[in-house]
């Protein structure tokens, strides 16, 4: 029986347990990348680690998110992450060079390699055959110390693309295709692997649209083939030195396949307010527009925008709408602005936004009250875009630039016009915001501010875990809504104490409040709570607040991981009707809690209040075990430090 692609680059960097799917296995990690929303923390828990210098064949630190400097904390973050960085041999980029999968993928992004990244969207990398995998920024510091990274293996869905697409449906459509027929849960538990006659016209960057946007299925990654297309994309970044074939072997096996005709799909759109609430475009024709924001590090690429300045030139922006463009990288920008593109773009009444990723997190641009905003962007969560009343839909480059033109949602295929961009033989290339570590460690003084605060560590499980429902949410939750990420809450991403005044408060205006007044309980939320971001502060700050267990019908897989790193019991209901009985203000108890958590994968929890018990299921593995019983994964590394005599 051959192999599939995901299987021969995880065989390849096994380090522990069987390539059985549902089982524990750790691989080695190749390269790492941070940004600077959860890049600061990932780098404190790097320096507690002790060690001298990162240990894998690339890291890098990116500045993208927290690019609004309003006071000073976003600075201090930043100077911290640009010397620490140049003291542990990592790879700087500076604010203004690029949203970090853009340019990983342009410049240091490997076929066959395996990435590891403290962002959901790291995935981005599996456009060039990279097993790349989105995660908490205290595995991701322990990928950089050496450390082996743990996941379940997973089971690989071959997504078989045939036929071709039609003139303005694009990769988007592809993805959001996906979504509508997988939904956000749809993914968990899966590689989604691309293959079939349809990928060869698929160009690196709208293979990258697809892999990016996997995360909002709740996949583990997703990944193409490496063929002559990757080649092709290397060779124009002066890189083709890494190119390596990868395909799956003729008789591989998968545990599932997908169909689809590329021919059959036609411009869609994500309605508000989720990724797989997909509609034909055509379907909401008409919807008056207030606002469009075309980049993030879904489709920010050189072609997307080509494709937009081909729409807008000569034309101009609805005087209703306001059109926002933020270029991926300092890369694409430059190119821009050296082919005159850029100033057809703003000729059109566009405004230019800095290489970043800005409106997608928040960051600025947020809508008016009641507004619709169409965005490039991979996420539509209430509130996400910073104005809880508007309604975001996602949508391609293209159809986001025709309904600038025209004031309402308009389907592309209206548009009369030839928009093809061919893929550079050359990209422009000039790494000079790019800056390499010291050769010198001892030189560099790491810069602390004041902003900058420890993180919280959890103690060792106590025997009885006593505690009250804190609150009681519903179904996919985000962590979004776990641990608001604004433009208010964004300068203070290294400052938990701070941060966990606002934590669920978009379901609960009182929780911290209540969670301080209860010294600490419980969380009970419903299917998939956790989804979106990889951002640990939403484990992080619960900590700090003295949330003991959570307990939920099911988890999104980042949050859960980062849950159990932080010493938090991950608890799912074994009968999902118990979850409708329990009540906010419910008094629980995990009696001999230590022995439960020893010896199985179920746990107990009592309810006082109603007289009675849940069965849970604690789903973890033999290590997943034992960081919960020593309060994380932390004091799991020290307690195993010490057993070696380090």
């Amino acid at each position: 029986m051959g192999l599939n692609l995901t299987q021969k680059i995880l065989k390849a960097h096994l380090v522990e347990g069987q390539m059985i799917p549902g089982e524990e296995i750790g691989i080695r990690i190749d390269q790492t990348l941070t940004q600077d929303s959860t890049g600061t923390m990932a780098y404190l828990q790097f320096q507690a680690m002790g060690i001298d210098r990162v240990k894998t064949k690339r890291s890098v630190a990116y500045i993208d998110h927290n690019m609004l400097q309003q006071g000073f904390e976003n600075a201090d973050d930043h100077k911290y992450i640009q010397t620490v960085a140049h003291k542990h041999g990592i790879y700087f980029s500076r604010p203004g060079n690029g949203i970090c999968h853009q340019v990983h993928l342009e410049r240091f992004g490997v076929p066959g390699e395996t990435l590891l990244g403290s962002d959901s969207h790291t995935p981005t990398g599996g456009g060039i055959g990279m097993i790349a995998i989105g995660a908490g920024g205290l595995d991701v510091a322990v990928a950089m110390g050496g450390g082996t990274y743990y996941i379940t293996m997973p089971k690989v869905v071959n997504v078989k693309l045939t036929g071709s697409l039609k003139p303005f449906v694009t990769a988007k459509d592809i993805i959001l295709e996906v979504l509508r027929r997988l939904t956000v849960k749809g993914g968990v538990g899966k590689v989604l692997e691309y293959t079939g006659d349809g990928i060869k016209n698929l160009s690196v960057p709208e293979r990258a649209t697809i892999t990016n946007m996997g995360a909002e299925l709740g996949a583990t990654t997703s990944i193409f083939p490496s063929d002559e297309v990757t080649r092709a994309f290397l060779k124009a970044q002066k890189r083709e030195d890494v190119w390596v074939e990868l395909k799956p072997d003729e008789d591989a096996e998968y545990d599932e396949v997908i169909e689809i005709n590329l021919s059959e799909i036609e411009p869609l759109t994500a309605a508000p307010h989720s990724p797989d609430n997909v509609k034909d475009v055509k379907e909401l024709e008409g919807i008056k527009v207030d606002q469009v924001a075309i980049g993030s590090c879904t489709n920010s690429s050189y072609m997307d925008l080509m494709k937009v300045a081909k729409i807008l030139k000569g034309r101009t922006v609805h005087p209703d709408v306001s059109l926002v463009i933020a270029p991926g990288s300092k890369q694409v920008l430059t190119m821009l602005a050296a082919n005159g593109a850029l100033a057809d773009l703003i000729a059109a009444g566009a405004r230019i936004l800095e290489s970043g990723c800005g409106p997608c997190i928040g960051m600025g641009q947020a809508p008016a009250t009641n507004a619709v905003s169409l965005r490039t962007f991979n996420r539509n969560f209430k509130g996400r875009c910073g104005t809880v009343s508007a309604g975001v839909y996602l949508v391609s480059p293209e159809t986001a630039a025709v309904s600038a033109i025209t004031g309402k949602l308009t389907d592309p295929r209206t548009f009369e016009g030839n928009i093809a961009v061919e893929m550079p033989e050359e990209f422009m290339i000039d790494d000079n915001m790019i800056i390499p570590p010291a050769e010198d460690p001892s030189t560099v003084e790491v810069i602390q501010g004041p902003n900058i605060k420890p993180f919280p560590i959890n103690t060792e499980l106590k025997d009885e875990v006593p505690g009250k429902v804190l609150i009681k949410v519903e179904d996919n939750i985000t962590t979004d809504h776990i641990m608001p990420s604004n433009a208010k809450l964004l300068p203070f991403r290294s400052n938990i104490p701070y941060l966990s005044e606002y934590c669920l408060t978009p379901c609960n205006p009182d929780f911290p409040k209540r969670a301080k007044e209860n010294n600490g309980g419980f969380i009970v939320g419903g299917e998939n709570y956790g989804q979106g971001s990889s951002r640990e502060h939403a484990a992080l700050a619960p900590l700090y607040l003295g949330v003991k267990a959570v307990l939920v019908k099911s988890f999104a897989r980042i949050h859960k991981a980062n849950l159990i790193n932080s010493g938090i019991l991950t608890l799912t209901f074994k009968n999902p009707e118990d979850y409708d009985k329990i009540q906010e203000f419910d008094e629980l108890v995990i009696e001999n809690a230590v022995e439960q958590v020893k010896s199985g994968n179920t746990v107990v929890v009592k309810n006082k209040t109603q007289n009675t018990e849940y069965e849970m299921s604690l789903d973890v593995s033999d290590r997943e075990r034992q960081m919960l019983l020593l309060g994380g994964k932390i004091n799991l590394i020290k307690h195993q430090n010490a057993a070696e005599g380090k």
